[in-house]
């Protein structure tokens, strides 16, 4: 039994740098180098969403990005003018495949969820 609850904490931890090193500040993530925009609100970086894109976001992208797309792991992970770096076929990739420090998202988003996604993050300039 103590051997279980030694692995069971192994685990643990495990899950907890594994999400931690997702949104590593020091990446070369392609969504990188954004400006801030301060006093950029949650409702204002929203503008344009759809509810299935501003729920996607909420229950995906949220965590390294921040509620107004400043990026919660500095500059590189700032999305406020996504769309001047890349196309919204980049950032559908970038999405599906990851890399970077960023996770894919391939096999937990539908394709058309990511597209949809992009499509948004595409009008951030």
């Amino acid at each position: 039994m103590k051997r279980w609850k030694q692995w069971a904490a192994a685990a643990a931890v495990l899950t907890v740098l594994a999400t931690v090193t997702a949104c590593t500040p020091n990446s070369t993530e392609p969504f990188g180098g954004g400006k801030k925009e301060s006093g950029l609100t949650a409702e204002q970086a929203m503008v344009g969403s759809s509810e299935q894109v501003q729920s996607l976001y909420k229950q995906n992208c949220l965590s390294c990005h921040a509620s107004n797309l400043e990026g919660r792991m500095g500059p590189k992970t700032n999305l406020q003018q996504v769309g001047e770096r890349m196309t919204k076929e980049q950032i559908v990739k970038q999405i599906e495949q990851g890399g970077g420090g960023m996770p894919g998202f391939q096999g937990k988003l539908k394709p058309e969820e990511a597209t949809a996604l992009a499509e948004w993050l595409a009008s951030k300039k």
